[in-house]
């Protein structure tokens, strides 16, 4: 998935990215979600307008006059699809209201009574006030949808509570304005469209399922808001915030299923060139992967350097020796000046890549690797040696446990007969077990101890290295494994 990261509006911006995409998504062996794909699955857009939808509503309301009432239910269905897609309102949730009304009569004349009275809920249960037309209904019908009424008010609720990280947002269920956050509603259980509005800032819009006694919701508006999918997918966000960027970038990727996340934008530097810059981000793991871009000028972007930074995002590797590989990790744009190295670099090829592999771990104009003392290093072999062998010790144990409750079946009056094999042979694997079980204990409690003292008499490290412990049981036996970097 690619995003843009900056003012949403900045007709530069949208030019590079959509060349960018389009670059991308014409790589046969990419699989990347497509502007299209992206508006759909966030904001889902209605295809017809207002005025559309109620031509239809009125060709529906002849069929089901002229008995035609399998063509109503049809047209009033595709109705409903696309009146849930329209902008919350007072607009939306009216024809909302006549299309379910109209649905109800639809089936009733269909015989589906139960479908009827769940249409005429569907408008009661977030107006239980409404009244039907005297005009329109007759007066069985309005009999029914009274008790219903009634029914509905004596039902046990649910207490909705809906929150946001905007105060004061305008809560809209089923695209009914119901109050403001914090709110606290009693509804009844069942499947609600909810959207929260802050001025201009729209949430995506959700279809949650209410239900038990207490539901509480809270909603990040102010993340929602800032994303947009027309004209480009974008997330807006204000220079300095970069690492808030990555992160709701990363729940961006989240919400939309991908693996991951490529955020282009353009830096613009104090002094210095213009950059159209791209970071790859691995939504699972919420790491930065690594990070490229080009010198840019205007509108225009060149397209031998576009798509050798599409080729160093997508492998990591520089197609070309007109990416130059920016060998301190920190990217060209945040360089404070130009060194001559740096100069001498950028004119070879007129492009710079920045290595991505150092961004993370903080270094600051410094090529070189995290180091860890002798001593640091030694302890944490001592200790994950110590941990791995007290667990294989535990793993023993079980072992032996088992072989001890299948001799003690086999004792006649508590010995071991000279012609039992099997107990024989249960009795030495005991014994066996019973010294591979003391050699763990003592050797894991030494390599504990003999850990615990070097990291005491270790200097202290930046970041330690990763470590991590295994152990196996399987039938014939234990395992254990340690493995890191050192």
């Amino acid at each position: 998935m690619v995003v843009a990261s900056g003012d949403c509006t900045d007709a530069e911006l949208g030019g590079q990215t959509k060349a960018f995409l389009d670059t991308l998504t014409s790589r046969p062996e990419q699989d990347v979600l497509t502007a299209t794909e992206f508006g759909e699955r966030l904001f889902p857009q209605s295809t017809r307008s207002f005025e559309d939808l109620q031509r239809q509503l009125e060709a529906a309301q002849d069929h089901f006059y002229e008995g035609r009432n399998g063509k109503a239910d049809q047209a009033l269905n595709e109705a409903l699809q696309q009146i849930i897609r329209l902008p919350v309102g007072e607009p939306r949730w009216k024809l909302f209201v006549d299309a379910q009304l109209l649905q109800a009569l639809n089936y009733r004349a269909m015989g589906k009574a139960k479908e009827s009275d769940n249409a005429f809920r569907n408008v009661l249960r977030l107006q239980p006030d409404y009244e039907l037309d005297p005009d329109m209904f007759a007066p069985s019908v309005r009999q029914g949808f009274d008790k219903l009424r009634r029914e509905l008010a004596k039902a046990r609720k649910v207490k909705l509570s809906v929150k946001s990280t905007q105060p004061a947002s305008e809560v809209y269920l089923d695209g009914l304005k119901m109050g403001q956050t914090p709110l606290t509603l009693e509804v009844a259980a069942g499947t609600y469209d909810i959207t929260l509005v802050k001025g201009t800032t729209t949430s995506f819009p959700r279809q949650v399922q209410v239900q038990g006694t207490d539901m509480p919701l809270l909603i990040d508006v102010a993340y929602e808001g800032s994303v947009s999918a027309s004209p480009f997918p974008c997330l807006a966000s204000r220079e300095g915030n970069d690492e808030r960027t990555l992160s709701h970038s990363i729940r961006l990727g989240g919400t939309l299923g991908v693996e991951e996340v490529i955020v282009v934008r353009l830096e613009r530097p104090s002094s210095g060139p213009k950059w159209f810059a791209a970071t790859v981000l691995n939504v699972e793991g919420g790491q930065k992967l690594r990070e490229g871009g080009f010198k840019t000028q205007g509108l225009d972007t060149p397209a031998e350097a576009l798509s050798a930074l599409v080729d160093f995002v997508t492998t990591g590797r520089s197609p070309s020796n007109l990416v130059v590989m920016n060998a301190n990790g920190k990217a060209p744009w945040e360089q404070p000046g130009t060194t001559d190295k740096d100069k001498s670099s950028g004119s070879q090829g007129g492009m710079d890549v920045s290595a991505p592999d150092l961004l993370a771990d903080g270094t600051e104009g410094t090529a070189a690797p995290r180091s860890t003392s002798g001593l640091r290093t030694a302890s944490y072999v001592a200790l994950g040696v110590g941990v791995a062998a007290l667990g294989g010790a535990g793993v023993v144990r079980l072992m032996a446990q088992k072989d001890l409750d299948a001799l003690e079946k086999r004792l006649n009056n508590g010995r071991i007969l000279s012609t039992d094999k099997e107990s024989l042979a249960l009795r030495d694997s005991l014994a066996q077990k019973g010294n591979v079980l003391t050699g763990l204990l003592v050797g894991g409690g030494a390599a504990v101890a003999t850990g615990a003292v070097l990291y005491l008499l270790s200097p202290s490290s930046t970041t330690p290295p990763p470590v991590s412990v295994g152990v196996a049981l399987d039938g014939e036996g234990a395992s254990a494994m340690l493995s890191g970097s050192f």
